[in-house]
């Protein structure tokens, strides 16, 4: 399944960057990154219950917030992008 995961971590603390770089990490895990707060991921169902448990147990759910959306498929055919695109998409390659 194709989602969209954005987050927006207060950062007004120390404690909140932090919390702010350990997202971005679990997302980067599962994605890559289209806008500052903003991931796009392919997952399957156990990948999606996965990530959703690694960013609860991150955030600080009094003051942080994170939605997570499931996109229609096929998503290129719903999704229309204006401006620079990102460096890469999930169709192409990744290098590790």
């Amino acid at each position: 399944m194709e989602i969209l995961v954005t987050y927006d971590i207060k950062t007004v603390t120390k404690e909140g960057q932090k919390r702010l770089r350990r997202v971005a990490k679990v997302c980067e895990a599962f994605g890559f990154r289209v806008q500052d707060s903003v991931f796009e991921c392919r997952l399957d169902g156990s990948e999606m219950l996965e990530l959703r448990d690694r960013l609860e147990s991150e955030i600080d759910g009094n003051v942080d917030s994170i939605a997570i959306y499931r996109l229609r498929e096929p998503f290129s055919s719903y999704v229309v992008r204006l401006g620079a695109d990102p460096d890469f998409g999930p169709d192409g390659p990744l290098f590790l």
